[in-house]
């Protein structure tokens, strides 16, 4: 993941940070326990489209 385009990206729900999962290839916001995709390279920064995160899984 880009380190530039992390810093411009927001979570679209709370506008909070959001941190680079290599392992799982997603951009998380730990405020919302939302997990976003990268597909292709690509991150898909719809509400949808995110992975709520249960709460014993480390942010």
């Amino acid at each position: 993941m880009d380190k530039k385009l992390l810093d411009i990206l927001a979570c679209p729900v709370c506008k909070g940070s959001l941190v680079y999962n290599q392992k799982t290839q997603e951009l998380v916001c730990k405020a919302d326990r939302l997990a976003y995709p990268i597909r292709d390279d690509i991150p898909v920064m719809l509400e949808e489209e995110a992975r709520q995160m249960p709460a014993e899984e480390e942010v």
